[in-house]
């Protein structure tokens, strides 16, 4: 799973041109939105995006879920693992 979670964090930095953080920066439990990376509703549609070219997983704004899973770079690998 820690390649998934490298993979994911490495697709973060790349979509979000996050130029100054490297993948051992991101922390595998902490926030993506608010508190923690400091993400925004731009970003998550940017990754959700980008989550769809990469792994072919349809996710929905709309959907409670969807703000879970964004979580964390945990909880996406997790959500991904469990589509694929």
């Amino acid at each position: 799973m820690s390649q998934l979670h490298d993979e994911i964090k490495q697709l973060i930095i790349d979509v979000l041109n996050l130029e100054e953080i490297t993948p051992d920066d991101i922390e595998t439990e902490a926030p993506l939105f608010g508190e923690g990376l400091g993400l925004d509703s731009i970003d998550a549609l940017e990754l959700g995006l980008a989550i769809k070219n990469r792994y072919g997983i349809v996710l929905s704004a709309e959907s409670e879920d969807t703000k879970q899973v964004f979580y964390s770079v945990k909880t996406l690998a997790d959500f991904v693992s469990s589509q694929q």
